[in-house]
């Protein structure tokens, strides 16, 4: 556990390295090489593992030491290549910090980031596929689960990072599989927020759209029927 003062060292010499490398090229520094060598010895532990979720676990033990790190060059980066930072952003998506991920995927897709060489997906993809995969996963978790307007409120933070990673990675090109699975999320979380069913049906249709695949035809059906029952009762009522 590092002290504050430690912390606070770590973020002032990473923001400035940030600040003075070249947009574009790879990131140098003290910082960046301390925690890049902390981020391969973690790699190679990781890697003695077999579990997911045991994996998982260890990810969460691992990631606040980055954090001072991270925090620096969000702060004062000017773009540089920065694979320390891509891959905290994905491992904060490992462990369901979306809103964590999301505050690197910003500085990343503004600044054309390329993830590390291990991984065959380009970022905005990347971004676009995990945040969906484990909004899904957090939805199905909350759903039928505690009182409704608990799984409304889970709903509903949701649906606000959601709209950020398809603000964010909307001008990308991507497969269409994989965006789709961002508007499958969109339309399940606004679903489950309630009072969205218009938004929900909007994202669930541009899910079918782009992969007739994607298994959302039933919940289309099913909303519209609610969609039409929802009319029929406000006719009624005037």
């Amino acid at each position: 556990m590092h002290s504050p003062a430690r912390k606070h060292y770590q973020r002032v010499t990473a923001a400035k390295a940030a600040g003075d490398a070249a947009p574009g090229q790879s990131q140098t520094g003290e910082q960046y090489e301390l925690h890049a060598a902390a981020l391969w010895e973690a790699r190679q532990a990781l890697k003695g593992i077999k579990s997911v979720e045991a994996k998982i676990a260890r990810k969460r033990e691992l990631l606040p030491q980055f954090a001072p790190y991270v925090d620096g060059v969000l702060s004062a980066g000017t773009g540089a290549q920065d694979d320390v930072l891509v891959t905290v952003m994905l491992w904060r998506l490992d462990v369901g910090d979306i809103a964590g991920a999301l505050a690197i995927a910003e500085y990343a897709i503004k600044h054309g980031l390329d993830t590390p060489d291990r991984f065959e997906r380009d970022t905005a993809s990347l971004v676009a596929e995990q945040v969906a995969e484990e909004a899904l996963k957090q939805l199905q978790t909350t759903r039928g689960e505690g009182d409704d307007s608990d799984n409304s409120e889970a709903a509903a933070h949701l649906v606000m990072h959601l709209v950020t990673a398809e603000a964010l990675t909307r001008d990308a090109d991507m497969h269409d599989q994989v965006r789709a699975k961002l508007h499958k999320a969109l339309g399940y979380a606004y679903r489950d927020k309630g009072n969205s069913i218009d938004e929900a049906l909007k994202h669930l249709r541009r899910a079918l759209e782009l992969n007739d695949k994607v298994g959302v035809k039933k919940d289309i059906e099913q909303l519209e029927r609610q969609a039409k029952q929802q009319n029929a009762g406000g006719q009624a009522n005037t």
